[in-house]
C-alpha cells in the first residue's frame, strides 16, 4: 500500500499531479478534501476520473485540510491510496430517514472480507448518530471512520462525493476488502468536563428544547455569556456538552440554533442525560497523541494514516493544532479533514464523536501482529510552542485545579448535607413517635379529668389541671399537624364559621379566666358559611386565641369580632398586649418576642401563615402600645 497526497490551489491538475505513475495501477482509493466550493469540486473529480477511470473516489467539504503536517484551510488536498491486495466498492444515499440511510450503505457495500468502511455524510441534515447505527444494525465488527462534512463555519452548506456525483443532502461511502489489509483505528479526546451537572429535559433526537429547566440559548449565555449565544454555531462549539456513552466520553456540540430558542446538536442526546459543559484541555492535548495508539495496537509498519479530527480541535487552538499532527507524518502519508462530527468504532458500537480527533493506521504488510503492544520508538516532539501556546496551556492548569478543588468542595458540602439531613430525619422521626406516644396519655388524663368533674364537681385544683391540659393539647395538634402535613385529608366542606369560632372560644374559656382575661365575641351575622378544610381552618383560629391568652395584659378583655365587607369575612383578634416590635419576624419559625414572659416554641403563626399562603386568606396585622390587633379574611363566602 503506497499513499501520495497533494494540496491543490487551484493550479492544473496535470501540473500537481504526474497521472502516468500510477495509471495502471487497479486499486486506487482517492480521497477528496475540498475547502473550495462545490464547482471546483466537480472540476477536481470530472478530471480525475477521466484520467483514472478505474479509481474509487469520494470527498467531502471541510473545514480545514490535513496533508502530512501541514494544516490548510480553504484549499483542497487530494490523497491518492494504492493497494496490492484491497478491493475497493463505493455508493450514496440520499434517503430522509438517516438509519435508514446508515442500513442502505451496510448492505449495499459489507461483505465477508470487508475489514474497513469510511464515509462521509452531511453536515446540516444528516443525524449522524442514527446513521451509524443504521450501519451498525447490519454489522456491529466492521470498523467504520470518516465523519461529517464542514464548511469553514458557515453553517449553510456541505456537500460530499462519490465517483462524480456530487450531493449535498445524503452519505457516500467506500468499503474495504481485503484478507490481508490491517486496520487500527483510535481516538484522542482531551476535552474536560467542568462546573456542576446539568440534566437534558426535554429533546426531540438531536433537537434540545429544555437543559436544566432553561432553554438552551439561555443555558449557553449564562454560562459561556451573551457574546457566544448571539453568534451559535459559529462560536461556541469549543464547549460542547459532555456525556458518557458506552464508556466513552462523548461531546455534543452545536450546530443549530432555532427562533424558539433549542439548539440542535451534532448528536443525539436523550432526556434524563446528565451533562457538563467542556473546554479543550490543551495539556493532554499538546501530549504525543501517538501512546493512544500504542495502546490499542502495533502501528510500527503503518503504510498510511487518515485523519478525521473535529473542527473545534483546529479552531481552539489553531497555532497549536499541528503539534498533534505531525507525528503521524513522521510515521506514514497522513491525510484528512477537520470535520462536523468523527465516525468512530468501538467496541462493536459506531458512535459519533465530537471534539475528537479519529485516526485509522493501514497497513497491507504481512506477518505483522496488530495486538502486540509496543512502546513508541520515536521520540516525543520537541517542537517549541509559542507564548500564546504556553498562555492557554497555563490558563488549562488553572481551570483543571480549580475545577478539581471545586469538584472536592463540592463532595464535602454534599456529604456535609447528607449528615445534616439524616440529623432532619432523625428528628423528624422521633417527634412523629413522641407525639404519637403523647397522644394516648393526653387522652387519658382529659377523659379522666371529665369523669372526676362529673362525680365530685370542679375544684381550683382539676382547674388549673384542665387548663394546662387544653393548652398541651393545642400544642399536640400543632405538633401532629406539621409531621404529618402531607397525609392530611385536604377536603374542605361548608363551615359556619360563627359557631365553628364560638365553639373554640367555649373551649378556651376557661383558659382565658386562669390567665385573668376574658373573651368577648361579635358578629354582623349568625351564620357566615366557607368552604374550607376544617384541620386547617382550626390550626388558624386555636393558635390565634392562645396566643391572645397568653399575651394579654391582665384584668383585659379579648375580644374577638367578625365582620362581613363584600363577600369577605374579617376575623379580627385584639387585646391589650405589649406591642409586637418586630411585625415580619413574628410570622418565622422558632422566633418569639417577650420570650422570657412566656411559654411555647414559636411555631404557631409560622404555622397560620403557612395556611394562608395555602388557602388564600389574607392576613393584616396591627400593633401599638399596649394593644395588637390580628385580622384574618376570608374569601367567597355565602
Amino acid at each position: 500500500m503506497k499513499t501520495f497526497n497533494y494540496t491543490y490551489t487551484k493550479e492544473p491538475l496535470d501540473d500537481l499531479i504526474n497521472f502516468s505513475l500510477i495509471k495502471k495501477e487497479k486499486n486506487i482509493l482517492i480521497q477528496i478534501f475540498c475547502g473550495h466550493t462545490k464547482e471546483i469540486m466537480q472540476e477536481i473529480v470530472t478530471k480525475l476520473l477521466e484520467e483514472l477511470p478505474q479509481a474509487i473516489c469520494i470527498g467531502s467539504s471541510t473545514d480545514g485540510e490535513i496533508n502530512n503536517s501541514k494544516i490548510t484551510t480553504c484549499n483542497t488536498v487530494i490523497s491518492f491510496s494504492i493497494f496490492e491486495n484491497t478491493t475497493l466498492k463505493t455508493t450514496y444515499v440520499r434517503k430522509k430517514d438517516s438509519f435508514q440511510n446508515g442500513i442502505s450503505i451496510a448492505k449495499e457495500l459489507f461483505t465477508k472480507d470487508t475489514k474497513l468502511l469510511i464515509s462521509f455524510s452531511d453536515g446540516d441534515r444528516m443525524n449522524g448518530e442514527a446513521f451509524l447505527k443504521g450501519i451498525q444494525s447490519v454489522n456491529d465488527n466492521i470498523i467504520v471512520a470518516g465523519g461529517m462534512a464542514g464548511d469553514n463555519a458557515n453553517f449553510t452548506q456541505t456537500f460530499v462525493s462519490s465517483q462524480n456525483k456530487i450531493i449535498t443532502k445524503g452519505a457516500v461511502a467506500v468499503a474495504l476488502d481485503s484478507k490481508t489489509l490491517k486496520v487500527c483505528n483510535a481516538y484522542n479526546f482531551n476535552w474536560s468536563p467542568i462546573g456542576i451537572e446539568h440534566t437534558i429535559d426535554k429533546v426531540e433526537a438531536n433537537r434540545v428544547y429544555e437543559i436544566s429547566g432553561m432553554k438552551p440559548l439561555d443555558f449557553y449565555e449564562k454560562y459561556l455569556g451573551e457574546y457566544v449565544a448571539k453568534a451559535l454555531p459559529a462560536t461556541g462549539i469549543e464547549f460542547p456538552l459532555i456525556v458518557k456513552r458506552n464508556g466513552l466520553p462523548i461531546a455534543r456540540a452545536v450546530i443549530n440554533k432555532h427562533k424558539d430558542g433549542s439548539l440542535s446538536f451534532a448528536g443525539n442526546l436523550y432526556e434524563g442525560d446528565v451533562v457538563k459543559l467542556g473546554f479543550g484541555n490543551v495539556e493532554l492535548i499538546m501530549n504525543n497523541p501517538l501512546e493512544s495508539l500504542f495502546d490499542t495496537c502495533n502501528i510500527k509498519n503503518t503504510q498510511s494514516f487518515f485523519i478525521y479530527s473535529c473542527m473545534a480541535r483546529r479552531r481552539y487552538m489553531p497555532s497549536m493544532v499541528d503539534i498533534e499532527i505531525k507525528p503521524f507524518s513522521q510515521i506514514a502519508p497522513t491525510s484528512g479533514f477537520f470535520t462536523y462530527g468523527e465516525f468512530y468504532h468501538n467496541k462493536g458500537n459506531n458512535e459519533l464523536l465530537n471534539q475528537t480527533l479519529t485516526i485509522v493506521a493501514l497497513s497491507e504488510v504481512e506477518n505483522n501482529d496488530y495486538n502486540l503492544k509496543t512502546s513508541c520508538e520515536l521520540e516525543k516532539s520537541t517542537q517549541a510552542i509559542s507564548e500564546h501556546a504556553r498562555s492557554l496551556q497555563a490558563l488549562t492548569h488553572l481551570i483543571q485545579q480549580s475545577s478539581k478543588d471545586y469538584s472536592e468542595q463540592s463532595q464535602e458540602l454534599e456529604e456535609g448535607k447528607k449528615y445534616v439531613q439524616n440529623l432532619l430525619d432523625s428528628q423528624k422521626q422521633f417527634l412523629k413517635y413522641a407525639v404519637h406516644e403523647t397522644n394516648t396519655p393526653l387522652s387519658i388524663i382529659m377523659g379522666n379529668v371529665e369523669m372526676y368533674e362529673m362525680e365530685n364537681g370542679k375544684n381550683k385544683y382539676m382547674s388549673n389541671i384542665e387548663v394546662a391540659m387544653k393548652n398541651i393539647s393545642s400544642i399536640y395538634d400543632d405538633l401532629s399537624y406539621l409531621i404529618k402535613k402531607n397525609q392530611v385529608n385536604e377536603a374542605t366542606h361548608q363551615i359556619n364559621l360563627v359557631d365553628f369560632v364560638r365553639s373554640r372560644i367555649d373551649f378556651f374559656s376557661q383558659s382565658a379566666i386562669k390567665f385573668k382575661s376574658k373573651f368577648e365575641f361579635s358578629s354582623q351575622r349568625e351564620i357566615i358559611i366557607l368552604n374550607f378544610n376544617e384541620i386547617k381552618l382550626q390550626r388558624i383560629v386555636d393558635n390565634n386565641l392562645t396566643n391572645a391568652i397568653k399575651y394579654s395584659l391582665p384584668n383585659e378583655l379579648i375580644r374577638v369580632k367578625m365582620n362581613v365587607i363584600n363577600k369577605e369575612c374579617h376575623l379580627i383578634i385584639e387585646s391589650k398586649s405589649k406591642q409586637i416590635l418586630d411585625q415580619q419576624k413574628i410570622f418565622e419559625e422558632y422566633y418569639r418576642e417577650q420570650i422570657n414572659d412566656q411559654e411555647g416554641f414559636g411555631l404557631g403563626l409560622n404555622l397560620v401563615k403557612r395556611i394562608c399562603s395555602e388557602e388564600n386568606v389574607g392576613i393584616q396585622l396591627e400593633s401599638g402600645i399596649n394593644w395588637a390587633s390580628f385580622t384574618y379574611i376570608f374569601k367567597e363566602i355565602k
